[in-house]
């Protein structure tokens, strides 16, 4: 069975792979001088045609989560009355109301006034 291995696992394994061959690691194929001179005797390179060819003796678990049998169940919510809910806003409501600040409503004339001081400075 072939083992395919993700973007990441193999880039793992090259990189391994090709600082082995930089530390003089035997290489597991044989190739003449004139393909070592080809790709510039790059380790990388050297790691990938091994990976390529099935040389590395090299294989990965990969774990899978374990499974759980029992069913799913609802988390338990507090059941609230329609008349508990209202109650609740109310409260709410008057918290804000104490909390904000009153806006008054635009009078067009101070803003006219306002927008002339503006044009004078």
């Amino acid at each position: 069975m072939e083992q395919t291995f993700t973007k990441y696992e193999k880039a793992r394994i090259l990189g391994a792979r090709a600082l082995q061959i930089a530390m003089n690691a035997p290489l597991l194929i044989k190739m003449s001088d004139e393909d070592l001179e080809t790709i510039k005797f790059d380790a990388l390179k050297i790691a990938e045609v091994e990976l390529e060819s099935g040389a590395l003796p090299i294989s990965i678990k990969k774990p899978f989560p374990k499974k759980k049998e029992e069913k799913l169940k609802r988390p338990k919510s507090k059941k609230v009355s329609d008349e508990e809910k209202a109650q609740l806003e109310e409260e709410e409501e008057k918290e804000i109301e104490e909390e904000s600040e009153i806006m008054e409503l635009a009078n067009p004339a101070e803003e006219q006034e306002d927008f002339e001081e503006e044009k004078e400075d």
